[in-house]
């Protein structure tokens, strides 16, 4: 990719903080849920002392729940353990202006051990291992995310106080591809658009979309792990210009009954001379060898992955016939009735994976997709013939419909633990174990309602 801005330079930020334009550094890295964590330091302490040896932060940041409470069963951190730090390290690759925060730029860290390994489970890691495996072959894989949310006209702190009922949309009706809806709200849009791609985003478009209040992003594809950065900067950046703006905006899989918010995720690979592999060469229409095999490979590990597209209770509520979210294991040409959707020709062609919701975790999701798609190439499986109906009531294969039964068909699965490792595989059972207890323990508004005075 050429036409997004370059990361600011080393040398550009030394100048920006001798002048007095840059006075704030966030050093962050995304946690199990994809949210990012970590400092905001003085910007001439990180040049001083930071950029060279890096930071320091509590590997229980890794180890625990939603809430962040220190929870049991996680192998590499714990009270046993005493809960010692991890080693934060600057990417200077990922060093960029941050237009919603006053004179502030942000950066990516990678987490080591004290001893200077690679944080297995840290999910930046995860991702680089799998485009490391993927390397080996000669490839490399791009990738893009389509975030949709819903917008509401009440701040933060008043959706809290309500408990996140009786909210206000922006909109009071379906507004999908509607102009007149999208502005609406378009002076938040704007905000949001304009600003991340000063933040070095490629901004596409902004759309509606069919819940009330419902809206869409779109940015351009670009690198794997580049993709992934942008997606977690753009949901963190999203949510506080929204704050600023004294709107709120969730991003979470099912808010009401309605449309549940998607992220859709677009992935294609390059061979080393950054030419796409996945069309025939001699037909631009037709899949190539590789794509077939790579392609057969997602339909193979898509029950035992849905852990890392669909990685919350709530994730499986989107889940729903003639809903857009997909229920069959399934792929089509272009057919939005299945989990697996090939699009595009020739250099464009590529396949959308339609499972991931606005909550998805993106170094898990697309690790899950490399790693799916290697474990098709290796075995050289072979792809059946498209779904070339509605999926949602053929005889296929279905998606898990509650988290408790992703979770035993990964921490079973062997092609999980060929790709990741008994390690990464062991880590995320437990971070859902540990959301399966808090739900299982707790009393729901659906339980209030039905059964306070009724039985």
């Amino acid at each position: 990719m050429t036409d997004r801005i370059p990361p600011l330079a080393l040398d550009e930020l030394r100048a920006l903080v001798a002048d007095g334009e840059i006075d704030t550094v966030v050093l962050a890295f995304p946690d199990l849920q994809g949210r990012l964590q970590g400092k905001r330091f003085a910007a001439d302490f990180f040049l001083a002392d930071v950029l060279e040896h890096g930071a320091e932060g509590c590997d229980y940041l890794l180890a625990v729940d939603v809430e962040m409470n220190t929870v049991e069963g996680y192998a590499s951190s714990s009270w046993d353990s005493g809960y010692g730090d991890f080693a934060m390290r600057p990417d200077l690759a990922t060093l960029r202006r941050v237009p919603w925060d006053t004179a502030t730029v942000l950066l990516m860290a990678d987490l080591h051990t004290s001893g200077g390994e690679p944080v297995a489970p840290a999910p930046r890691q995860i991702l680089r291992r799998q485009l490391e495996r993927l390397a080996e072959l000669g490839l490399s894989a791009h990738a893009g995310t389509e975030l949709e949310f819903i917008v509401f006209r009440d701040t933060y702190e008043e959706a809290w106080d309500r408990g996140y009922k009786g909210l206000t949309p922006v909109n009071q009706y379906n507004v999908d591809y509607s102009i007149l809806g999208t502005g609406r709200v378009e002076p938040l849009l704007r905000r949001i658009r304009n600003e991340m791609a000063a933040a070095g985003l490629t901004v596409e478009s902004a759309k509606g979309e069919c819940n009330p209040g419902q809206h869409e992003i779109a940015f351009k594809y670009d690198e794997a792990l580049v993709t992934c950065d942008q997606h977690a900067i753009y949901k963190t950046g999203a949510k506080e210009i929204a704050s600023q703006e004294g709107y709120a905006l969730t991003f979470m899989a099912k808010y009401d009954e309605r449309e549940g918010n998607s992220c859709h995720i677009h992935l294609s690979l390059r061979d080393a001379d950054d030419r796409s592999v996945m069309a025939d060469g001699d037909d631009p229409h037709t899949m190539s060898a590789t794509m077939r095999h790579f392609l057969a490979g997602q339909l193979a590990a898509l029950r035992d992955f849905s852990l890392l597209y669909a990685p919350n209770i709530n994730s499986y509520k989107r889940f729903q016939p003639g809903s857009f979210a997909p229920t069959a294991v399934a792929w089509g040409h272009d057919n939005r009735t299945c989990s697996l959707r090939v699009v595009g020709h020739g250099p464009s062609m590529r396949f959308e994976n339609r499972l991931p919701g606005g909550d998805v975790n993106p170094y898990l999701a697309v690790s899950g997709l490399i790693a799916a798609g290697l474990h098709g190439i290796e075995h050289k499986l072979e792809l059946p013939e498209p779904c070339t109906g509605n999926a949602y009531t053929a005889d296929y294969a279905h998606v898990p419909t509650t988290l408790r039964e992703a979770a035993e068909l990964w921490q079973d699965s062997a092609i999980a633990r060929a790709a990741f490792g008994d390690e990464v595989v062991a880590h995320y059972a437990n971070m859902a174990r540990v959301e399966l207890a808090a739900f299982d323990a707790a009393v729901t508004d659906w339980e209030l309602r039905r059964t306070f005075e009724r039985m």
